[in-house]
């Protein structure tokens, strides 16, 4: 199995500095655009997140970087032999660790002062395939035309059940939120050839539909095409976007 996976990053029309952040294995992606072909068959683990820094709060694009930069460093140095309880585990220890440093840093400089990010990811480790998510950006899945959300939101919209409270979240890392946590779900068996999945900010669906997104995704629009006709439509926020083409 081989990932085409192409990633973009783009400050939007509105915002005067990019908040958001890509990692594509150990590459970083923000205000540019990145594409790469992986046979994953040959490898032990292989990570793509995409990490959304707090508007409205301190230097969220300081918390996205040290987000992604932390993950990968942890991840990379996980033992191979781990299952996925243990796999689980070692994320939720992450969480605990990351909130402490993205906080401490509050502490030490009045600017980082309760910045935060949102994450969400996919993930390749020992043979199986797992998507996380902590806050609303979010991990989608078209599979034979259909496009399915498989993360879930962490907004007062889902919490209380009514519209209007989307873009306020209820979970992220650092941001003062001191009860963090994170989904961790196998998706083994979703990841299939011929499927995309899309990871993306909220800067994208904020400004497309899903028949829009179903749209370009199946006219072969990569990333940079998806957070474009985001700009195109206004692009009140950042926008990044990775789609990942998934072949035999």
């Amino acid at each position: 199995m081989k990932f085409s996976i192409t990633a973009a990053s783009m400050l939007g029309c509105v915002r005067e500095n990019n908040e958001d952040m890509i990692l594509v294995h150990d590459r970083y992606v923000r205000n540019g655009e990145y594409w790469t072909m992986v046979d994953i068959d040959t490898k032990d683990r292989y990570l793509i997140a995409l990490a959304d820094g707090m508007g409205g709060h301190n230097s969220g694009e300081v918390a996205s970087s040290e987000t992604l930069h932390n993950l990968q460093y942890y991840f990379s140095d996980l033992p191979v032999c781990l299952n996925p309880g243990d796999f689980n585990e070692a994320v939720f220890g992450w969480l605990e660790s990351i909130n402490a440093i993205i906080e401490s840093q509050g502490y030490v400089e009045a600017k980082y002062h309760e910045m935060g990010t949102t994450l969400v990811s996919l993930v390749y480790f020992s043979g199986e395939f797992y998507w996380m998510n902590c806050g609303d950006s979010r991990i989608y899945r078209l599979h034979e035309g259909n496009l399915t959300q498989m993360s879930t939101d962490h907004s007062y919209r889902n919490l209380l059940g009514v519209a209007g409270y989307d873009s306020v979240i209820t979970n992220c890392i650092g941001g003062g939120c001191k009860t963090s946590f994170i989904d961790i779900v196998k998706c083994t068996a979703e990841v299939l050839p011929e499927d995309v999945l899309l990871l993306c900010s909220d800067g994208l669906t904020d400004m497309l539909t899903d028949a829009q997104i179903v749209e370009l995704l199946q006219s072969g629009a990569d990333a940079s095409a998806l957070c474009k006709a985001a700009e195109e439509v206004g692009g009140f926020d950042n926008v990044s976007a990775c789609v990942i083409k998934v072949v035999e």
